[in-house]
């Protein structure tokens, strides 16, 4: 038996085989808990200005998390307010504020 293949099918056999991998790798790392990016919280000695930064930034809240040179910025700080509400804010590497993007669903029903 002589199978025949054309340019479409071969394209198809590429696609599912990639769709395969790409599902493979992502089940792995699922599994394993590893992922690209590796969150690394900010040092101690300049953790204080971060959570500063942001807490101006916002008004108040507690800092619940940080995060240094992630993908949006040299430093993360995880904001929780008052009414639960999380804000994320977003610093250069001299605490100045380059972004901040909030949690607009505080889990209640008032809407």
């Amino acid at each position: 038996m002589k199978i025949k293949l054309n340019h479409k099918s071969i394209a198809m056999v590429i696609a599912g085989a990639a769709v395969v991998a790409a599902g493979t790798v992502g089940a792995a790392r699922a599994l394993s808990g590893d992922d690209d990016t590796t969150e690394r919280p900010i040092p101690a000695s300049e953790l204080d200005q971060a959570e500063q930064a942001a807490l101006d930034e916002t008004g108040g809240g507690k800092v619940t998390g940080t995060e240094v040179d992630d993908e949006e910025s040299k430093y993360e700080v995880e904001v929780t307010l008052e009414d639960g509400i999380q804000v994320d804010v977003q610093l250069d590497e001299h605490f100045q504020v380059v972004g901040t993007d909030g949690d607009h669903d505080s889990g209640s029903d008032d809407d």
